[in-house]
């Protein structure tokens, strides 16, 4: 099967904290939520989409890398990297619910209306049920007929998976029911000059389902950008 190559098209930028090693991203209601990472720095913020303001944090404890991050009805889940925890927050008041444990790591997270969809840094994606966060079923990830790993962030868009993927400049849509990677999309060269000085990768997809557009940033990015995927 042929995979589809797409390249970003940027609509327009806006300001992204420097100081937010982003691990995940989340559109809702003309909000954005951010889930950052590293021991002792991990947070959960809520931005300003406009402006890219953080207008809402709160802190996770020093002993959680925060990971992967996904909307739920009125939570949100924030997945830990080694320690085997996700955590829930209100996501109005962002007060601290549910703590599930799994198996593994936890990379990225999102959530299709149905099931939780998860990555662990391999080029497998595991479906969780929402609401015991169990594990019911999995998926391997190739790419023109080879395994796709270090998949990373996710975001469930209209039947899709799109994946970040560690330490690399482009993104992937995948078919979650065969694994296969459909659209393999260019995101090199967003940032330019004085903004690459200590930015690290690429990371964090988020999709306004009204304005079809998708937000995109890096680690410790200066910026982020509302872009579409176009030929």
């Amino acid at each position: 099967m042929v995979v589809r190559s797409l390249r970003v098209d940027v609509l327009r930028e806006l300001s992204h904290e420097r100081d937010a090693y982003i691990q995940g991203l989340v559109w809702w209601n003309d909000q954005l939520f951010e889930s950052t990472g590293r021991y002792g720095e991990s947070t959960l913020r809520r931005l300003d989409p406009q402006t890219g303001r953080v207008e809402q944090r709160i802190e996770v404890p020093d002993q959680y890398f925060g990971e992967g991050l996904a909307l739920v009805d009125g939570r949100l889940l924030m997945l830990t990297w080694t320690t085997e925890r996700a955590f829930t927050y209100d996501r109005d008041s962002f007060e601290p619910g549910e703590t599930f444990q799994y198996q593994g790591e936890g990379w990225g997270l999102c959530y299709d209306g149905d099931r939780l969809v998860m990555s662990d840094g391999s080029d497998r994606l595991t479906f969780r049920d929402p609401d015991t966060f169990e594990p019911i079923g999995e998926q391997r990830v190739r790419l023109r007929g080879q395994p796709l790993r270090n998949l990373n962030e996710l975001e469930c868009v209209d039947g899709a998976v799109y994946a970040n993927v560690w330490e690399e400049d482009f993104l992937v849509r995948i078919d979650p029911e065969t694994g296969r990677v459909t659209d393999y999309i260019d995101a090199g060269g967003l940032l330019q000059g004085e903004d690459l000085i200590g930015s690290e990768v690429l990371n964090g997809i988020a999709y306004d389902p009204t304005a079809e557009t998708f937000f995109i940033t890096g680690k410790w990015w200066p910026k982020m950008f509302e872009v579409r995927f176009v030929e």
